[in-house]
């Protein structure tokens, strides 16, 4: 199962986590966002680290030229982007997360038409905030989900869900976004808390 760790936005502590066996890195442009980046600090990754840019309505011209300056890789779509939108940076040669926020009413079927314009998918909890409540929806909605393109768990996750994780029986579930409940403050990551949740996740 992969790992993506998202809200980063200190070097230090983006250094250190960037020594563990993180497969994402998020960084958030979203200016209203208690974790908004205006831009990623120099540092280098390591080869199998993807750099995501999170982003929500922007306009396009915006998106593609923060991907260029901070050299992402990746791009994570988390409002309401049209698939036409999503296939204008699909053709700029960008990977494309395309995050849904999910809750009891949520209707899955509408993920269909974006598949073919974007890699991944992360189903988020429904919250006041796009990102970073704090708390899951209900994992069993997920049941629900018929489509072809793998996705992200996000929403909620810490240390005490490993053994749900593993006992999952997803087989369209490609990693987990880990953000809030691994912070120390806002933006910063226990890197010890997730360390121990990478490795009891490989058990």
């Amino acid at each position: 199962m992969k790992i993506k760790v998202c809200g980063m936005r200190e070097l230090e502590n983006i250094q250190a986590a960037s020594n563990l066996d993180i497969d994402y890195l998020g960084f958030i442009f979203y200016p209203k966002s208690k974790r908004y980046i205006s831009r990623i600090p120099q540092i280098r990754l390591g080869p199998s680290t993807q750099r995501v840019g999170v982003f929500v309505n922007h306009p396009l011209e915006k998106v593609v030229a923060l991907a260029t300056e901070n050299a992402l890789t990746t791009l994570q779509l988390h409002g309401s982007e049209t698939i036409a939108y999503c296939q204008a940076l699909k053709h700029q040669g960008f990977q494309l997360i395309k995050a849904f926020h999910v809750n009891e009413d949520f209707d899955f079927y509408s993920t269909l038409a974006y598949e073919s314009v974007c890699d991944f998918f992360l189903f988020d909890t429904k919250g006041k905030q796009l990102g970073g409540n704090g708390y899951a929806f209900d994992w069993n909605l997920l049941e629900q989900y018929q489509g072809n393109t793998a996705f992200f768990l996000s929403g909620g996750i810490s240390l005490e869900d490993v053994d749900r994780l593993r006992a999952l029986n997803l087989k369209q579930l490609y990693g987990v976004d880990l953000n809030s409940r691994f912070e120390t403050i806002l933006g910063v990551k226990n890197i010890q808390l997730l360390e121990s949740f990478i490795q009891q996740l490989s058990l």
